[in-house]
């Protein structure tokens, strides 16, 4: 855990997390296209060069959580039980996501949501993040399922499987439907969608 780690990489931890936070409230008050970097390092009290070593890129100083997510679900593949499929850890951590209302679950942060649906860059940015999952997804499957004759097949309808309830659910959050509502019936959804995909791939077991 954080507290486990080098006192050198928990400040690095803590600087990256302070500027997200500070890019996160600059981009919900004004919008993600009208704050610049040198505003988000003012306003951390960091330097420009000090927030591009942790984001590379503008966009990811919002969307700052692909790492995080690549991170849980390669290693939901990785660290599976012998006796479990890949799908089947993928399936697993989908329901656990969304019980502990991660940030990942997407539902319960609709206007997070908003405001990446209201950017062409953050859109773009968070379609990259998907075929970025995808592939470290297949990588991962291909790594530790040998009977599995198409790692990126599954990877990719996993992730499609994902991406498409959390894209309906939070258009229905957006529209004005009760978040608790949506936010159960979602979670049904995600059970479905991955059920379905057991029925369609043959090995995945």
């Amino acid at each position: 855990m954080t507290d486990e780690l080098p006192l050198r990489e928990r400040k690095k931890l803590h600087t990256r997390q302070r500027i997200s936070d500070v890019a996160t409230r600059l981009f919900f008050e004004r919008g993600f296209e009208q704050v610049t970097v040198a505003e988000v390092a003012k306003a951390a009290e960091v330097s420009a060069m000090t927030v591009f070593n942790h984001f590379p890129r503008k966009e990811d100083l919002f969307l700052d959580r692909i790492p995080e997510e690549i991170a849980l679900w390669t290693e939901a593949v990785r660290e599976r039980d012998p006796d479990e499929s890949p799908l089947a850890a993928l399936h697993r951590l989908a329901l656990r996501l969304i019980d502990g209302n991660h940030p990942l679950s997407a539902v319960g942060y609709a206007p997070f949501w908003r405001v990446v649906l209201g950017s062409p860059a953050l859109r773009a940015r968070a379609r990259e993040g998907s075929e970025e999952l995808e592939t470290a997804v297949a990588s991962a499957i291909a790594e530790t399922d040998a009977d599995d004759a198409s790692p990126r097949m599954t990877a990719a309808l996993a992730v499609a499987a994902w991406r498409g309830a959390c894209a309906a659910s939070v258009g229905r959050v957006l529209g004005g439907e009760r978040v608790d509502v949506v936010m159960r019936e979602h979670r049904e959804l995600v059970d479905r969608a991955f059920g379905a995909l057991g029925g369609v791939l043959p090995l995945a077991r």
